[in-house]
C-alpha cells in the first residue's frame, strides 16, 4: 500500500488538540518571560539581521554561573508560522543546569525561501558568537529541528574562519532532513520548493559534520516519517564521522514531545546540558 505522505507530515491533522497546545505554550512562554524579566536574567528582541524578525530572545542563567555555556532554540511551524515568545519557556531546563539559552526568531516562508531561513540562523549564530566569543549548542523542533542539523553540519571554517567550530553539538527533536517527500504537499504551496531547492536545503544530502555531535529524536507517536527522518539521518551522519543518537520518547506526539524541554529534571534537558557543557 503506497504511503500516504499528506497524512504523514500533517501533524496538525494527527494531533487534534494542538490549538489547545499552543494556547498553553503562549500562556507558559509569557510566564516564563515575566519570571526573567523580574529576575534581571532576560534581553528581549536582540536584533540579527534587518527584518522585524531577525531577532533574539536571550534568558541568562542567572546568579551564580560561572561564564555560562550558550544554547540557541530554533521554534517550529514548517518554517512558515509560529512566533518565538511562544516558546520562552523552553529555556527555563536549560537556566536551571547553568545553560544560557537565546531564542531565535526568523523570517517565514512563502516571504522567504528555506535557504534563507538557513541563512538567518546562520547570522544568529555568529551574531552570539561576536557577542560573547561562545561556540554554541543548538536545539531546535520540527522546522527547528532542521535548522538545528543544518546548523551543526554547516562549514563555519570555511564560510567564517574566525568563529572555528561554532556549533560542535545540535539536538533536533521531530525534525526533517530529507525535503523531498514536502515538494507534492499542500503544504509546498508557501514552501515553494522545487526538486532541485528541496535537495539543496536537505541536511541529509550534505556532508556529516565529521567529529560532532548529533542526536535526533522523535516522539514514539509522531508518524512513521518522521521517526524515519530522524533515524535515517544519525545513521547516515554516524557513517560519515559523526557522534550520533537516535531516540524515541514512549507516549509523545509531535506537540508534546517538546514540553520536556521546560522541566529540569527531564531526560531531555538533562542530555541537553550535558551536550552544551561539552561545547565550552
Amino acid at each position: 500500500m503506497p504511503i500516504d505522505y499528506e497524512a504523514e507530515y500533517d501533524n496538525r491533522a494527527r494531533v487534534p488538540e494542538h490549538p489547545q497546545i499552543f494556547a498553553q505554550w503562549a500562556r507558559d512562554g509569557e510566564s516564563y518571560r515575566t519570571q526573567a524579566m523580574q529576575e534581571r536574567r532576560a534581553e528581549l528582541g536582540l536584533s540579527y539581521g534587518e527584518s522585524p524578525r531577525q531577532f533574539i530572545d536571550l534568558f541568562a542563567a542567572g546568579a551564580g554561573w560561572s561564564r555560562p555555556p550558550l544554547a540557541l532554540f530554533v521554534h517550529g511551524g514548517y518554517w512558515r508560522s509560529l512566533e518565538p515568545a511562544l516558546f520562552s519557556h523552553m529555556a527555563r531546563g536549560l537556566n536551571a543546569h547553568g545553560v544560557s539559552v537565546a531564542v531565535v526568531g526568523y523570517d517565514l516562508c512563502p516571504q522567504v525561501t528555506i535557504a534563507d531561513i538557513i541563512e538567518q540562523i546562520r547570522h544568529a549564530c555568529l551574531f552570539l558568537w561576536l557577542r560573547t566569543g561562545q561556540h554554541l549548542m543548538v536545539y531546535g523542533h520540527s522546522a527547528g529541528g532542521h535548522l538545528a542539523g543544518a546548523m551543526a553540519a554547516t562549514d563555519w571554517r570555511t564560510l567564517y574562519p574566525k568563529a572555528g567550530d561554532l556549533v560542535p553539538a545540535a539536538y533536533s527533536i521531530s525534525g526533517v532532513f530529507d525535503l523531498t517527500p514536502l515538494v507534492d504537499l499542500a503544504v509546498n504551496q508557501d514552501l515553494r520548493l522545487t526538486e532541485q531547492s528541496a535537495r539543496e536545503a536537505s541536511p541529509l544530502n550534505w556532508p556529516a559534520p565529521k567529529g560532532g555531535v548529533f542526536d535526533a529524536v522523535a516522539g514514539d507517536l509522531e508518524s512513521s516519517e518522521f521517526l524515519r527522518q530522524s533515524r535515517v539521518i544519525a545513521e547516515t551522519w554516524s557513517k560519515g564521522g559523526a557522534q550520533t543518537r537516535f531516540e524515541s520518547i514512549p507516549g509523545m506526539n509531535h506537540f508534546t514531545v517538546i514540553d520536556a524541554l521546560a522541566d529540569p529534571q527531564s531526560a531531555m534537558v538533562g542530555r541537553l546540558a550535558e551536550l552544551a557543557k561539552k561545547v565550552r
